[in-house]
């Protein structure tokens, strides 16, 4: 069934409709107390901003759904790019708590932005949004990406470099041109002194696989790390001390041909293809609160069943990408685009499980498209913040 956008008020809509005059809604509603939580709870994130502004009562009553009824779950977000001038960008939200997909139509502030980007987008470690090109580096860090900020190039001509925001540095490595001195240097961009600096270059065995096609990255607060995804070896940057460390190998399973790493909460987590590429026999994901070759510990396995969705029309799976936030993952395949597989702990058993949704973004997207996903904690603040901006709105998006 094609998609078809679903009007809905914005999110800055105080007033009810019905013109002047009109009552109060909530001297009008015969919904109080937990019967008023528990029908918010089936509404939509996107309009629960609107609803809370009714009254005083119902943004109690909001408040109070979304901690104790439904809680907000990391929403995916799916970046599309044009590869033709002027590479014009677009994007999908899918929200788990609500179970919709929705398109995000930009306001002017941020379509402005967008027009300065690089014509290759990017994403890295679940929540980073960049662009690098000989004019300029271009990146968002922001839930939904609604604000860019932009500096100058890094010295270096790159392609395709690994980019990391950790803490206010952002470290850019790697993936230099051929003509480049050298194809591994390191240079960290400090965001609050506007300030280009030169670190130790990458390890001599990244040599051949510095490029971000290659390797999977994710970051805290203190360290870039960086796997190779057909091996598994990673290494670590620290950016305040400028140094590497590693190797490691953090696959407990020497039947994993593929892995892509991230964070979800303070945990790292790794998810693997086991098999081949063209006799996958599972997908798992296992985690540690520390990187060390001893320390990763097997969180879970995929059900067969979706095992078997995730192979193309060949039986093959070359590949997976991940995003991660809290405590759910999402794991999706470019050779299955049409199908978002996901993973979340329950807050009661502690136990995880899994579960796929159809990609809305992926119908109607051309070949001359580029995309990129990030995963972000987006809650009634972000959402509020989106709107007092003008930055954007969203279209919930009907037939999911």
């Amino acid at each position: 069934m094609a998609a078809v956008t679903q009007k809905r008020p914005n999110l800055d809509d105080d007033e009810e409709e019905g013109g002047a005059g009109a009552a109060p809604v909530a001297s009008r509603s015969p919904l109080h107390g937990d019967i008023l939580e528990l029908t918010l709870s089936h509404v939509p994130l996107v309009d629960l901003v609107p609803a809370a502004r009714v009254s005083a009562s119902w943004s109690i009553a909001v408040s109070s759904s979304l901690r104790h009824l439904r809680k907000p779950k990391p929403w995916l977000l799916v970046h599309s790019q044009s590869t033709r001038p002027p590479h014009a960008v677009s994007a999908r939200a899918y929200d788990p708590r609500s179970g919709v997909w929705m398109d995000l139509v930009a306001g002017p502030e941020r379509r402005a932005p967008a027009a300065k980007l690089a014509p290759a987008l990017r994403s890295s470690h679940s929540t980073l949004l960049y662009g690098v090109s000989p004019a300029r580096l271009s990146f968002s860090s922001d839930p939904l990406h609604l604000a860019w900020r932009h500096a100058s190039p890094p010295s270096t001509w790159r392609v395709d470099p690994v980019v990391a925001l950790v803490g206010s540095r952002l470290v850019v490595a790697g993936g230099a041109r051929d003509f480049e001195d050298d194809p591994l240097s390191v240079e960290v961009y400090d965001t609050r002194a506007h300030t280009w600096s030169v670190c130790a270059s990458m390890p001599a065995p990244l040599k051949d696989s510095s490029a971000s096609a290659w390797l999977s990255v994710a970051a805290d607060c203190r360290r870039m790390y960086v796997m190779e995804k057909l091996t598994g070896v990673t290494h670590a940057f620290d950016p305040e001390a400028g140094a590497w460390l590693g190797p490691y190998d953090l696959r407990p399973d020497h039947n994993v041909f593929y892995s892509v790493i991230g964070f979800a909460g303070d945990r790292l987590v790794m998810a693997g293809l086991l098999g081949n590429s063209e006799d996958v026999k599972g997908v798992k994901l296992w985690g540690s609160m520390a990187v060390g070759a001893d320390e990763l510990e097997e969180i879970c396995e995929m059900p067969e069943e979706l095992v078997k969705e995730l192979k193309d029309d060949n039986h093959c799976v070359s590949s997976i990408g991940m995003c991660s936030r809290g405590d759910f993952v999402y794991v999706y395949s470019n050779s299955k685009p049409e199908i978002v597989f996901w993973c979340e702990r329950e807050d009661e058993s502690g136990a995880w499980r899994w579960g796929t949704v159809p990609d809305a973004a992926a119908r109607g997207r051309s070949l001359g498209q580029r995309v990129a996903y990030t995963c972000s904690e987006v809650g009634i603040r972000e959402l509020r913040e989106a709107a007092a901006a003008g930055n954007g709105r969203f279209a919930v998006m009907d037939g999911r």
